[in-house]
């Protein structure tokens, strides 16, 4: 056997070290479970238990794999979960050649803290977000859409020199735990919305955004009046949401119904299935939804208070939409461009009955911003943590409940401060 042979026949290694929070969030298993799912091995040469919430715990493991290919995709799946080589090198750089076109090996970032290692310093990559390439810019690394690189950009390539932090598990998400059970008992609920009133003020008080994600399920289920009450009182400093939820929330506030369903009584309004469109005509005869607030023909309801109270509001328009309103972009590029600057400074988000807007905002969040989202769908409040939103938690019930009591819970806390 040649000697070329022999080395291809040694099992590929490497030393590599983590850092964090690493049994609280369960990512010292996900580690050697990653090492074992492409049948390699691995030795722990060293393992430091953090005592206290501030102290890290730290792992040192020699992994090994029986082929390039598995070795490669191993090494891929420890990075991601924060495992970096013990040998520190500089990432590695390569240009642009053409607008919107990186190098076949560009690095793809997740939502997670991510450094970079240049000129033998580290350094943070700015406007963290998944899905997206890391350009050298005014002597930082960048995050970036791939649809936003230009020629001559220069960009992170293969996978040395970078380093991630997985968010740990916060000690008091522990007391969030029920929300990953099927279904929710109504006293679960109350303790969720008042750990989550008590996640806007504290969000509020450290100058961040409590960024509102809707969608129209919040009017048809009666929580368009709770939610005009958290944006008059200053509780929601943006609101994202689709077409269709400001579509009901006019017709809710100029007939009184939402999808042609009363919501006083719950019945079916005569003809009431053309008073959506009734809503858009009205608005698109005062001109614009900003229009008809200035012209009386708007006088309440979710983007009433937007209008009044100065929050900013983004309507994505989608291919189903009636209308759609005058102010819904309905150019995608240009909706997450306007979602992703509502949610720079971004603390809490609030994702209220829309899987579709939550997932989508969650892809353009760093995984240290706090997420909740309700829908009574069980299904929808686990798929945002699935998409990798670390922080997320969910609480299974109906979004127009959820408001009625957030805003009652606010309320409260504001009344006991003031006595």
């Amino acid at each position: 056997m040649t000697t070329k042979r022999k080395a291809e026949s040694r099992p590929l290694q490497e030393i590599v070290e983590a850092e964090g929070h690493l049994i609280d969030s369960h990512i010292m298993e996900q580690i050697f479970d990653a090492v074992i799912e492409y049948h390699g091995r691995f030795e722990v040469e060293h393992f430091h238990i953090g005592k206290t919430n501030a102290d890290p715990s730290r792992l040192r493991l020699r992994v090994e794999a029986p082929d390039r290919a598995s070795f490669d995709k191993m090494l891929s799946q420890l990075h991601a979960l924060g495992c970096a080589p013990v040998e520190e090198q500089d990432a590695r750089f390569a240009r642009v050649e053409r607008d919107r076109c990186a190098p076949e090996d560009f690095y793809s970032t997740t939502n997670h803290r991510t450094l970079v290692r240049r000129g033998g310093q580290w350094h943070e990559v700015q406007n963290q977000r998944m899905d997206a390439v890391v350009v050298w810019q005014d002597g930082k690394p960048w995050a970036r859409r791939l649809r936003d690189i230009r020629a001559g950009d220069e960009i992170v390539v293969g996978m040395s020199g970078i380093r991630v932090i997985p968010e740990a598990k916060e000690r008091d998400r522990l007391a969030f735990a029920f929300m990953s059970n099927g279904i929710s008992s109504e006293r679960q609920v109350e303790t969720a919305v008042r750990q989550t009133a008590a996640l806007v003020r504290s969000v509020l008080d450290a100058g961040q955004k409590v960024v509102v994600v809707a969608g129209p399920v919040v009017i048809h289920t009666g929580g368009a009046k709770p939610l005009a009450s958290l944006l008059r009182k200053g509780h929601v400093s943006a609101l994202l949401a689709g077409n269709a939820l400001g579509v009901h929330d006019i017709e809710s506030a100029l007939f009184g119904t939402s999808l042609g369903v009363r919501l006083a009584d719950g019945r079916q309004e005569e003809h009431g299935h053309r008073n959506h469109m009734r809503a858009i005509n009205r608005i698109y005869h005062a001109g614009s939804i900003r229009e008809a607030v200035a012209q009386g023909v708007l006088k309440k309801g979710v983007l009433y208070e937007c209008v009044v109270q100065g929050v900013p509001f983004v309507l994505a328009g989608s291919l189903r939409d009636d209308g759609p309103l005058p102010e819904t972009i309905t150019d995608m590029n240009a909706a997450q461009d306007a979602y992703a600057e509502q949610l720079r400074g971004a603390g809490l988000v609030l994702c209220l009955g829309s899987m579709l807007h939550s997932i989508a905002t969650g892809n353009m969040l760093p995984g240290w911003v706090k997420t909740v989202c309700v829908d009574i769908n069980p299904a929808v409040v686990t798929k945002l943590g699935d998409r990798g939103t670390g922080q997320a938690v969910g609480v299974v019930t109906d979004a127009g409940t959820f408001l009625e009591q957030l805003d009652r819970h606010l309320q409260e806390n504001r009344r006991q401060e003031n006595r």
